[in-house]
């Protein structure tokens, strides 16, 4: 039997979730460096087989006629307390198993919480996929509106005056520090949902006097379960197939878009995300490499003390290996060489320092119960393993809010002086070897800010379209851009009006870097790392984007953004091209084509729309902000929307649906049932899909297929398929499996990549050799050292590394002898949603394998 008590129990005083905070300082011990256990959840090469949160979620609400609101009256006292709709009873909820809280029980329970307690509200902050609500519990003493008025009014000082903020003693004396606990994130890693209700119920009825100081001093702000869908299901992506702690700097989904106006709007001190499952419990900060935009100095010191605080709060509970199969907690800091690092920005405790998080942790809770656990375990031991685990994701949140309260002024100071420096254009402060026991030159990471970023207007501007997304990213993120009145110079270059500027002085500066810049090349600093590498939304998105080093913006005359401008546009006479550069400009097109338009393909890529269609040209261009310049000449082939039979990845299939394909999923076994290829033009193969796993039945059917149809193929799958139905005369050479990020290319100028940027993106990249006569390039692999920035090292035979792909086929297409068309793509154009700049060669690549199917030689 357990001899020791739960961190927070009924009758307990506060003063027992107020364990002593640990300082970094006073551990005495160095860094012993161990070798970090194999992790079982998929973040490696085989992957799943920008609107305003507030907008988006008030239009919902209206639709349903729904009280709940989020996004507004930020001034509006507490509690706020809203009437949650209450789901029906779902029995097949996987919670239940466990003894965990079901997600129907989730809304009668804060339901009920703020009918007991004026301590607690509860908003609606989102709605997932599926459309379910996703909560926001705030727990804190009652404030009225002026009181509310007053907390807001700082929490625009610290960000907006720094300077001022840091003289402010109101702010030392009575701002109300805020702490974001994030639950469920992976909806199959359940426990930090009932984590979390208990230490609301807690702080909502007890009467010591621990927890009104508490309370009094700082609002705790829980997203109750973050992925509603994968917990309902049991499935660690939501139900679009995403993972959402791989989405942030995209926010392809609805779930990470609220996520990420929570983080903006209560600009916490500190947070946490509570996951599963590595034993011993693992507490964040990370190994190297270490983000290079962040004011690393100040994170690692806070961060670091209450991973400390949350191990002796662990261990409290006295789990012990022998009695409950609990191993000690680890940080990887201080305990692993390399392999859990947090260096991209796609996790949310990576995610949340941009957002003024001087300390953010991810927290992964000890005891396995999902995948096959979750199948082969008897259910009590299941739920043994729950209560464990549910206590020790209970002590990590109890821990951090001992440490919110214990050194509230120290991290306001901190959250301040992050902002400081961006606003004041400061360079970083590399903190010296011993900062924090263990601290060494192996974990200074650091980057030069450039003055200015420029997204120039007119000629200079590879896609208006493309850069209005990104500008419209960028301020949904709450980076500032500003817009030119008229033509300026800056760092020697004419810029015309109505060109972007994002001035890097600026408070959330680490944000606007992070996205814009091209990134580093971290191949020589480590071996492995845990996710992606490279990323860069100024060379993966389509637009211009221009960095300047210095200059002088005093005589700029400039405006604030709020949303990009316009930049649609339709030629007053004569037949229409639409340059098809940029997903948004296919988007267009295949809403013309499913309005009746008769379009037709160019030789170079272009879609040449009637003169009589102009009327409707004018409302997509409006809609999707897409230029439909003078053809200059007729289309070669009738134009129609491919219709796409998809063995895909998740993401793979969610792009191509965004991009306004009708897509039908397929795999081996739907093709083995016997399916129907008379409504299918093109082929698209990245996932699941075994051609040697066909019945005779279905290689028939596919063989008819393939000789009037097309094939688009990306990755191992795609290329493996493209050998097994000996389609493409071309041999594939894989990469280093794990090798990622952004790389320099050139582009052939054919139907896929004409007009392409010089930049894309691979994870375990393929690149092709022995093309046959039939095999035409459209982008190699630039000549010389094609990493941009990443990770990317050969294999320890010395094979797969970045200089044996260097000038080698990246992407190829041709006509097989049976006459299917096929473009086999070695790149990772669509991944995670993300390089927006490239999807338009995925849709390219369906247009032309459709009109030109049948044929038996390569053709424009």
């Amino acid at each position: 039997m357990k001899r020791f008590s739960h961190p927070i129990a009924g009758g307990v005083l506060l003063a027992s979730l107020l364990v002593p905070v640990t300082s970094a300082a006073a551990d005495p011990e160095p860094r012993p460096r161990r070798t970090p256990p194999v992790r079982e959840f998929g973040n490696g090469p085989e992957r799943n087989s920008a609107a305003s949160p507030g907008r988006e979620l008030a239009a919902q609400l209206k639709a349903r006629g729904a009280g709940a609101h989020y996004g507004h009256a930020r001034t509006e006292g507490y509690p706020r307390q809203t009437k949650l709709p209450e789901p029906p009873v779902n029995p097949d909820d996987k919670s239940i198993k466990l003894g965990l809280t079901p997600y129907h029980a989730i809304a009668p329970k804060l339901n009920a919480l703020q009918k007991a307690s004026d301590r607690v509200s509860v908003e609606v902050i989102g709605r997932t996929h599926q459309g379910r609500d996703m909560y926001l519990v705030t727990v804190t003493a009652p404030e009225s509106r002026a009181e509310a008025a007053r907390q807001e009014r700082m929490r625009e000082k610290i960000e907006n005056e720094p300077a001022k903020a840091a003289r402010d003693p109101q702010i030392k004396r009575s701002y109300k520090a805020p702490l974001f606990v994030n639950g469920n994130i992976h909806g199959n890693e359940w426990e930090g949902t009932d984590a979390a209700l208990r230490v609301i119920e807690r702080l909502a009825t007890a009467k010591d006097a621990a927890t009104a100081e508490l309370l009094g001093s700082t609002r705790l702000y829980f997203n109750v379960t973050a992925n509603p869908d994968g917990r309902v299901d049991g499935v660690r992506a939501n139900a679009a197939g995403f993972d959402l702690n791989r989405d942030f700097v995209t926010a392809s989904q609805p779930e990470t878009r609220a996520m990420r106006q929570v983080m903006i709007d209560t600009q916490p001190l500190v947070m946490i995300d509570l996951h599963g499952y590595v034993n011993g419990t693992l507490i964040e900060p990370t190994t190297p490499p270490h983000g290079q935009n962040y004011e690393y100095d100040l994170f690692i010191r806070n961060t670091y003390a209450n991973g400390l605080n949350m191990e002796a709060a662990i261990k409290a509970l006295g789990y012990t290996p022998d009695e409950d199969g609990v191993q000690p907690p680890q940080i990887p800091f201080r305990d692993w060489d390399e392999g859990w690092d947090d260096w991209p920005p796609i996790f949310t405790p990576q995610y949340a320092p941009f957002h003024g998080a001087v300390a953010s942790s991810t927290v992964e809770i000890p005891l396995r119960v999902n995948n096959a656990d979750y199948t082969d375990l008897p259910v009590a031991e299941l739920r043994r393993r729950s209560k464990i685990n549910t206590a020790v994701a209970e002590a990590a949140i109890g821990a951090t809010a001992s440490f919110v309260a214990q050194r509230r002024t120290a991290l306001i100071a901190d959250q301040i002086e992050v902002f400081r420096r961006g606003a004041a254009g400061e360079r970083q402060r590399p903190a010296p070897s011993g900062w924090v026991p263990g601290f060494g030159p192996e974990d200074v990471y650091t980057t030069r800010f450039p003055r200015a970023y420029v997204i120039p207007a007119g000629t200079r501007q590879r896609s208006a379209a493309a850069a209005a997304r990104l500008v419209d990213h960028l301020i949904a993120n709450d980076v500032r851009v500003t817009r030119a009145a008229r033509g300026f110079t800056l760092g020697g270059t004419a810029y015309p009006a109505g060109s972007y500027i994002v001035d890097m002085h600026q408070p959330k500066r680490g944000l606007a870097n992070v996205m814009l810049e091209a990134g580093g090349d971290i191949t020589d600093k480590v071996d492995a790392m845990y996710d992606i590498s490279g990323w860069s939304h100024a060379l993966l998105w389509g637009a211009t984007v221009t960095p300047v080093a210095t200059g002088d913006l005093r005589g700029v005359p400039v405006r604030e953004v709020k949303t990009a401008a316009p930049t649609g546009y339709v030629a007053p006479t004569g037949d229409l091209a639409l340059r098809l550069d940029d997903a948004k400009d296919v988007t267009a097109l295949n809403a013309l084509l499913d309005a009746g338009v008769k379009a037709t393909w160019a030789a170079d890529g272009t879609a040449v729309v009637p003169a009589s269609a102009r009327a409707a040209a004018r409302t997509v261009a409006d809609r999707y902000g897409v230029r439909f310049e003078r053809a200059a000449a007729k289309g070669t082939a009738p134009l129609r929307k491919p219709r796409v039979a998809a063995a895909a990845s998740s993401d793979d299939a969610f792009a191509l649906q965004e991009m306004g394909f009708d897509v039908t999923a397929v795999d081996t076994a739907a093709l083995n049932a016997g399916f129907d290829w008379s409504g299918v033009d093109v082929l698209y193969v990245s996932s699941g899909l075994n051609h040697a796993q066909l019945n005779e039945r279905a290689r028939t059917a596919l063989g008819a297929f393939l000789a009037r149809g097309g094939v688009v193929g990306r990755g191992s799958t795609g290329a493996s398929f493209n050998s097994a139905a000996g389609l493409l005369t071309a041999t594939p050479v894989a990469g280093r499996a794990d090798a990622n990020g952004v790389v320099a290319v050139s582009n052939g100028g054919g139907a896929v990549t004409s007009r392409a940027p010089g930049a894309s993106f691979v994870y375990s990249p393929r690149w092709f050799t022995g093309l046959g006569p039939e095999v035409a390039v459209e982008q190699r692999y630039a000549a010389q050292g094609p990493l941009i920035s990443g990770h990317w090292r050969p294999d320890a035979d010395g094979t797969g590394g970045q200089n044996a792909a260097a000038g080698q086929a990246a992407v190829i297409r041709g006509v097989d002898e049976r006459g299917a068309a096929v473009v086999l793509f070695g790149t990772e154009p669509l991944f995670r949603d993300h390089p927006k700049g490239m999807f338009a060669q995925v849709a390219r690549s369906l247009y032309w394998s459709a009109v030109t199917a049948g044929q038996r030689r390569p053709t424009g």
